[in-house]
């Protein structure tokens, strides 16, 4: 039992001696983002639902040191077609262009794109087909927010 528990500590041993820090941990990478990026403001709905997510992981920024611009770009695609020509499924693409800015230099901070996609199902009432279109838009706003922010995080060269 001894040598079990030994072993279940020494990942988390090997974590501490490279040097791993918490994100959001003293020093960590993450803390020059918090409350201190502005997103540009949202076009249409795809925008305001990824800067809602944005905001709410960073913080909205009371003084801004980053702007973050980003271009959203939504298509869809016929999945599944009955023997009728029904569509019954769409697969909803989504792609987010982003540029960090240091509002005190205006140089680029960081910049790159993320892509990812979700469906849904467009059998049923009219009603019920664009409920489940603008859940799945939302869900992709989200996936697309999630991994724009893991980005950022992951730029090693944010000024501090």
């Amino acid at each position: 039992m001894l040598l079990f528990r030994s072993l279940l500590i020494l990942p988390f041993l090997a974590l501490m001696a490279c040097g791993f820090t918490p994100v959001y941990g003293p020093n960590g990478s993450a803390n020059v983002l918090l409350n201190s990026v502005l997103v540009q403001e949202p076009k249409n709905r795809e925008g305001y639902l990824l800067t809602k997510k944005i905001e709410k992981h960073l913080g909205r920024a009371t003084d801004p040191r980053f702007n973050l611009g980003v271009t959203v770009t939504t298509s869809e695609t016929a999945l599944n077609v009955d023997s009728t020509g029904n569509i019954n499924r769409y697969n909803v693409l989504g792609l987010v262009e982003y540029t960090l800015r240091d509002t005190q230099t205006g140089q680029i901070a960081a910049s790159g794109r993320v892509n990812s996609f979700t469906g849904y199902s467009a059998s049923g009432t009219t009603v019920s087909a664009q409920a489940a279109k603008e859940d799945a838009q939302e869900r992709l706003m989200i996936i697309l927010a999630d991994l724009l922010i893991s980005n950022l995080i992951a730029t090693s060269d944010l000024p501090s």
